[in-house]
C-alpha cells in the first residue's frame, strides 16, 4: 500500500541573499536583487489588432511575423519617455544590466530607451523572453477564434488560460517554464544587482507568478486587476522573505515626457502582447 502524501506548493524562487563565493572569501553571485520589468511600447500589431477587433473582423491585418512587428510612432515616443524616466533614477536604482525579448518591438524599446537615458549598457536578448506563441490562433481576433475554431474556444474555457495550449502554440504554463529556466541562468550569472528586462504583457505577469510563488487564482487576480500597459514599469525586489512587487504597472511618467499611455490588452487568444 502506498502512503498518502500531502500536496504542497512549489518552493518560491528565492536565491540566498548571502553566501560564500567559490574561494570562501566573499559573497557568491546570486543574480539581480531587483528586476525592472517593462512591456514594450505600443506596436503596429497592437494598433492593427485594435482596429480588427473594433470592426468585427476575424483576422488582424498585418503582413509580418510576430517576431518582426515594430513599434508604432507612439511606441517610439513611449520608449524615449522610458529613457527619460530611467535617466531620472538615482545611480543606486538604475539598471546595471539589460535583457530583452528578441522580438523587434521589445528590442526597439530597449534600444531607444537606453539611448534617451544615456546609459551605455549592452542589450542581451534571450528567446525565453519572447511573447507567448499562439499556433493556429495566430493573428485571429476573438471573433475569428470563436468562428473558425469553436472547439478550441470551448477547450480553452474548460482548461483555463494557465493550462490551455492552442495547437502549435504555448500555454501560460509553458511560458512560466521557460522563465524558470531564464531565472536560473540569471541567478548563476555574475550580476550587478539590477536588471532591466523588456518583454511582453503575459511574460511580466508570469514573472510575478514564478517569483512571488503565486497559485492559479493569484495569477488571475493580477490579470483581472488591469492589463499591463505599453511601456509600463513593474519592479520586483528580492527581500529577506522573498520577491515583492514594489512598483506595479507604472506609466504615469509618460505624460511628463510628452507620450500618451496605451493599454492594448493582449490576454485574448490570437492577440499578441
Amino acid at each position: 500500500m502506498f502512503e498518502s502524501m500531502a500536496i504542497s506548493d512549489p518552493p518560491a524562487f528565492n536565491p540566498p541573499l548571502d553566501s560564500a563565493g567559490p574561494d570562501g572569501t566573499g559573497p557568491a553571485s546570486t543574480g539581480p536583487r531587483r528586476l525592472i520589468l517593462v512591456r514594450h511600447g505600443e506596436s503596429q500589431g497592437n494598433v492593427a489588432r485594435e482596429a480588427a477587433e473594433s470592426s468585427g473582423s476575424e483576422r488582424i491585418d498585418i503582413d509580418l511575423r510576430d517576431p518582426d512587428v515594430p513599434l508604432s510612432d507612439l511606441g517610439r515616443d513611449q520608449a524615449a519617455a522610458l529613457g527619460g524616466w530611467l535617466a531620472e533614477l538615482p545611480d543606486s536604482d538604475r539598471p546595471t544590466e539589460v535583457w530583452s525579448s528578441p522580438y523587434v518591438r521589445a528590442r526597439q524599446t530597449a534600444i531607444e530607451a537606453l539611448a534617451a537615458a544615456g546609459l551605455p549598457l549592452p542589450i542581451r536578448t534571450d528567446e525565453r523572453l519572447r511573447d507567448r506563441e499562439l499556433g493556429v490562433l495566430d493573428l485571429l481576433t476573438s471573433a475569428g477564434v470563436r468562428n473558425r475554431f469553436p472547439e478550441e474556444a470551448q477547450r480553452r474555457r474548460w482548461l483555463g488560460k494557465l493550462y490551455y495550449r492552442p495547437p502549435g502554440g504555448e500555454s501560460w504554463a509553458d511560458v512560466a517554464l521557460r522563465l524558470r529556466s531564464f531565472l536560473g541562468d540569471l541567478t548563476r550569472a555574475d550580476s550587478g544587482g539590477r536588471a532591466l528586462v523588456v518583454c511582453h504583457d503575459a511574460v511580466i505577469l508570469l514573472f510575478r507568478y514564478v517569483l512571488e510563488n503565486l497559485d492559479e487564482d493569484g495569477l488571475f487576480a493580477l490579470a483581472r486587476a488591469g492589463s499591463i500597459r505599453n511601456a509600463s514599469v513593474t519592479v520586483l525586489e528580492l527581500q529577506p522573505d522573498g520577491w515583492h512587487a514594489v512598483i506595479e504597472n507604472y506609466d504615469d511618467y509618460l505624460a511628463r515626457f510628452g507620450a500618451a499611455p496605451a493599454a492594448h490588452p493582449g490576454g485574448q487568444e490570437g492577440l499578441h502582447g
